[in-house]
């Protein structure tokens, strides 16, 4: 999945959910880690749904080497979806081999044609004892499965983003993200070599 990353010179990033979840703050977190800690260019824009709490939200975000002329994320490269809604309503502008990474508890998509990485989030930050952290978790899932920014960045956004006290929970929800995007990618990598009867 590093490729995203290392071959393209612009990655366009739609993070999309309900109010409440964090959405917003996930996408400063992922282009701020970019553009501070990674020194990329990068935009962030949003949109909110009627209600600020419950409401449909989204944040895209836009990564690159150069210059960015058009803010706004048209054919996302990922999409990653922690509300049904978000998924119903973006899940047709997904680019062609773009990748969904979606909140397995929150999301039964149809039928996908494209890559898809589903990760329990919201269960996973449930467990760490703070279900507002699923946002966190997913922000570890995406690092791992996309390398849409580096780890280090990652860390040092959410730490400078989250309230004071709290840098140590989210980076525990982060690293869970992170470690379980990194087991599936091992599980998909044996399971290729396999096909080929070659060695994981």
């Amino acid at each position: 999945m590093d490729r995203n990353s290392t071959e393209k010179s612009k990655l366009e990033i739609l993070i999309t959910g309900f109010g409440g979840q964090g959405i917003v703050l996930a996408g400063q977190v992922l282009g701020m880690a970019a553009s501070l800690l990674d020194h990329k260019e990068s935009t962030l824009t949003q949109s909110y749904g009627p209600e600020a709490r419950g409401g449909a939200c989204s944040a895209q975000v836009i990564i690159a080497d150069s210059t960015i002329h058009f803010p706004y994320v048209r054919n996302p490269d990922i999409l990653v979806c922690m509300s049904q809604a978000g998924y119903d309503k973006y899940a047709d502008l997904l680019r062609q081999n773009g990748v969904v990474l979606y909140d397995l508890d929150m999301v039964r998509p149809p039928e996908i044609t494209a890559d898809s990485f589903p990760i329990p989030a919201t269960r996973i930050a449930e467990e760490l004892g703070r279900k507002m952290m699923a946002n966190i978790v997913m922000l570890g899932f995406v690092t791992a499965v996309t390398g849409a920014a580096s780890v280090e960045a990652m860390i040092k956004s959410v730490c400078d983003s989250v309230p004071s006290g709290t840098e140590d929970a989210n980076t525990a929800a982060f690293n869970k993200g992170y470690e379980f995007g990194m087991a599936v990618l091992k599980a998909r990598r044996k399971k290729a070599a396999a096909a080929k009867g070659g060695e994981p």
